[in-house]
């Protein structure tokens, strides 16, 4: 492989549809109007719940898939219009990561990662240097010559996405690429991607349900649910400020911030009559993400704060957290004015009486 960085290419989805012909004879829909596009040289990741329509918008990238209605641009070739030639060269562009590996039993490591290249008539002598490469890329210099039930999940893993660069993309896809693997073992699968992402400028779209996945490798994000995108953005924005209840569901499960089941239950929507306290969320963003706020709060204003579920992590190189405090709602508007004022989120989420 060139020394050469490789330039990553754009994907665009315009308006997309996708629907599918129910063997009775309906007709459902997974794909609802989406618009996203994916920066070129991004790591993006689409979250989802299951059915939510992320794979099908992944197989559209690569033709394996047809949109219904809409337009996806991959490097700005329309791939729902191409067919043939066409086609192929769009797929040569865009390598894909799955779940599953996909590798062939009765080939090798080596084996497994050359074989796009012979599909594509590729010579001997160009292959064996290739994939000589590749193996060292993905660390995997000792296991070249083992058999597919000789690896572990993350060397085959790692096997699946030199095979998905043998033909030096543009766009590489992973298709829940490290949902099948342990969590220590996904670490390490998601630092290789990083570490392909700025050695060759790649493109990569990522489908996931772990939220964990997006924090720790995506520079931009978007939230599908029932066939639409519901939320899209640079993910500290949207882990920061996250606008629908889909994407706050997510965030609750990655960040283990969620209010104690005693207060939980005691929740009001409205403030009641008498004294109450007022429960919010901050988020702790930005350039004031790790002032003593609450303690200043508490000097300044004099308003006592309860700390009922808290926790603080780091999205790229930013730090992040989300804390649920509790104050006297008479003084809540007060004591939300004063953390806003220094560049703080507040959120109400309820009373309790």
């Amino acid at each position: 492989m060139s020394d050469q960085k490789i330039q990553g290419a754009s994907i665009v989805f315009q308006a997309v549809g996708k629907a599918f012909v129910e063997p009775g004879g309906g007709v459902v829909s997974a794909v609802d109007d989406a618009s996203l596009t994916v920066e070129a040289g991004a790591i993006t990741g689409i979250i989802g719940r299951s059915g939510a329509g992320k794979s099908t918008m992944l197989r559209m990238v690569n033709g394996l898939e047809r949109p219904t209605t809409g337009k996806i641009l991959v490097g700005g070739q329309d791939v729902g219009a191409a067919h043939g030639a066409a086609l192929r060269a769009i797929r040569r562009d865009v390598g894909m990561i799955f779940q599953h590996f996909n590798l062939l039993a009765s080939r090798t490591v080596a084996g497994n990662i050359a074989l796009p290249l012979e599909v594509a008539g590729v010579p001997s002598a160009t292959i064996k240097a290739r994939v000589a490469d590749l193996v060292h890329r993905v660390g995997l210099d000792a296991q070249s010559d083992r058999y597919p039930a000789e690896l572990s999940g993350g060397q085959k893993q790692r096997v699946g996405i030199a095979r998905a660069l043998a033909t030096e993309p543009k766009v590489l896809l992973s298709d829940e690429a490290t949902s099948a693997l342990d969590p220590e073992t996904t670490q390490t699968v998601l630092e290789l991607l990083k570490d392909i992402n700025r050695d060759l400028g790649l493109t990569i779209l990522l489908i996931t349900h772990e939220m964990a996945v997006v924090r720790d490798i995506a520079s931009h994000m978007a939230v599908i649910e029932g066939g639409k995108i519901v939320e899209a953005g640079k993910t500290y924005d949207v882990f920061a400020a996250p606008k629908h209840p889909t994407t706050r569901s997510f965030l609750s499960g990655v960040t283990g911030v969620t209010l104690p089941a005693f207060i939980a239950g005691r929740m009001q929507d409205t403030r009641p009559q008498g004294a109450s306290e007022e429960v919010v969320r901050v988020t702790f963003a930005g350039k004031h993400a790790t002032d003593p706020m609450l303690a200043l709060l508490t000097r300044d204003l004099g308003i006592a704060v309860n700390i009922l579920a808290g926790a603080i992590e780091e999205i790229g190189t930013e730090p992040f957290g989300n804390l649920l405090i509790s104050f006297d709602a008479d003084k809540g508007e007060q004591a939300r004015a004063y953390l806003e004022r220094h560049g703080l989120l507040t959120e109400v989420l309820g009373y309790v009486g």
